[in-house]
């Protein structure tokens, strides 16, 4: 009964908020973004109206047994911290959270304030921060931050690539959150009729899957694969799945002569031309995509999830496994990650030892607190211990009966890291115009070219 009773929350939550919070939470991919607008437009309300209440929402707590933290969304991230503040009560029952629910653009905004203007006592004392911005923050505002690198957090208990995003000049500065695992979702039904089981997309290359993708098109006039047109998130976990990345080791844009981005884009372009993958719009039309059965599957974040979920009506015809791997790149796997963020103290806590010893204890040593925040919210975890508990290993029905939160966690311990940097998404938004003019009939290297000298300006000014 107890174990039926988990896995109708389960369900109930990866439709009702992981949407909402790890796309809205991720690591400020523009699909995430999109999906979210209208949540946080609200949220930007709510954070406005506490801040226009009094100027107590403010920096760090005064309270040597109180931690100030910012971060957004009240179903997700609000409502995982604030279970944590319980967990760690009931050892230290002085103890007190004071949760200011402020957007991810409000956080950025107030801290490259507070960092340039000379106003750090602005801050509070924990932050969540988008994943794919933290070197970003850390590297152009390192008074800003608290190292975590002696507070005696066991960083080894995340996967590697979600704790890269915090890690600079060898030094952590996040304590990992959500999980942005990649993940290949199909309907088994579409790939079924066209004579495939989800075991034939599993531990696949991209080759296998354009070959496969074409009989599936052939057979059911299905795309296998949808993408925004105007976005470059497939290239980028298709870039990542290998290691590789926009940057150089220094920061400086490498995408002319990188063999693995020309690669990834060459096997894009297939897709699309193939008409294996499936160009719409808007973020709209994508999700439509697959709650239409436009399409047989999907690649993404494990956030995606949510908007599958949302056709009732598709419940056991959906099966999830790994993504491909590119041929003949060196350090190719099947996975990936897509979104997600990390929690950060900093340097106007008053309290660093509590802030450390609080974060040690929850996020990054509870497997109850991930136990807890999972059925009614969907929060994944990358903290990998997780993944061996009872509640990870329930079936989910609407994924064929599979245990989709056990083996996301395995994804994630799986990722290969890659360099972020400052630059990171003036590279992202300069590689999606080249892989739209490539699909236009444009040359990669030519494009390769004009999109680093595009990030090379951008650095200059």
């Amino acid at each position: 009964m107890k174990k039926k009773f988990i896995t109708a929350l389960l369900c109930a939550a990866m439709t009702a908020s992981m949407l909402a919070g790890c796309g809205n939470s991720g690591g400020g991919n523009n699909q995430e973004t999109d999906a979210n607008q209208g949540e946080d437009a609200n949220a930007g309300d709510d954070a406005n109206a506490d801040a226009d209440a009094g100027d107590d929402a403010e920096g760090a707590s005064g309270d040597e047994n109180t931690l100030t933290v910012w971060c957004w969304d009240p179903k997700f991230n609000i409502y995982a911290m604030e279970e944590a503040g319980k967990v760690y009560q009931a050892d230290h029952p002085e103890f007190n959270v004071n949760v200011v629910e402020t957007p991810w653009d409000d956080i950025q905004k107030k801290l490259t304030t507070a960092a340039t203007g000379g106003a750090l006592d602005t801050l509070p004392d924990i932050m969540l921060v988008q994943d794919n911005a933290f070197q970003k923050n850390v590297i152009s505002f390192p008074e800003a931050f608290t190292d975590l690198t002696d507070s005696g957090i066991d960083f080894s208990q995340f996967g590697e690539a979600k704790t890269a995003y915090s890690v600079i000049d060898g030094k952590n500065y996040g304590v990992p959150f959500d999980n942005g695992a990649v993940v290949a979702c199909y309907r088994t039904d579409i790939l079924e009729e066209a004579g495939f089981t989800l075991d034939d997309f599993t531990d696949i290359t991209w080759d296998e899957y354009l070959e496969k993708g074409k009989v599936v098109l052939e057979k059911t006039g299905k795309p296998l694969l949808s993408c925004q047109s105007t976005e470059s998130d497939v290239i980028m976990m298709m870039l990542q799945s290998c290691g590789a990345s926009l940057f150089d080791d220094e920061g400086k844009p490498a995408m002319v002569g990188n063999e693995s981005l020309k690669k990834v884009m060459e096997t894009y372009q297939q897709l699309v031309e193939t008409g294996v993958c499936k160009l719409v719009n808007s973020w709209d039309e994508y999700v439509q995509t697959l709650t239409t059965e436009t399409v047989a599957g999907t690649i993404n974040g494990c956030w995606i999830m949510a908007s599958i979920q949302s056709a009732e009506d598709q419940s056991g015809k959906w099966g999830l496994t790994n993504m491909p791997s590119l041929v003949g790149v060196e350090g190719a796997t099947n996975y990936s990650n897509n979104g997600g963020s990390s929690w950060a103290i900093t340097s106007n806590c008053k309290n660093v030892e509590l802030a450390e010893d609080f974060l040690k204890s929850t996020f990054a040593g509870s497997v109850e607190l991930y136990e807890t925040i999972l059925p009614s919210s969907g929060a994944l975890a990358t903290y990998l211990p997780a993944g061996d508990s009872e509640v990870y290993a329930e079936p989910s029905e609407f994924y064929g009966g599979d245990a989709v939160f056990k083996k996301i966690t395995e994804y994630a311990s799986k990722c290969p890291s890659n360099n972020t940097g400052v630059y990171y998404y003036e590279g992202r938004d300069a590689i999606a115009t080249a892989i739209q003019n490539v699909v236009g009939g444009s040359d990669i290297d030519a494009e390769l070219e004009i999109a680093q000298s595009t990030v090379e300006g951008l650095m200059e000014q």
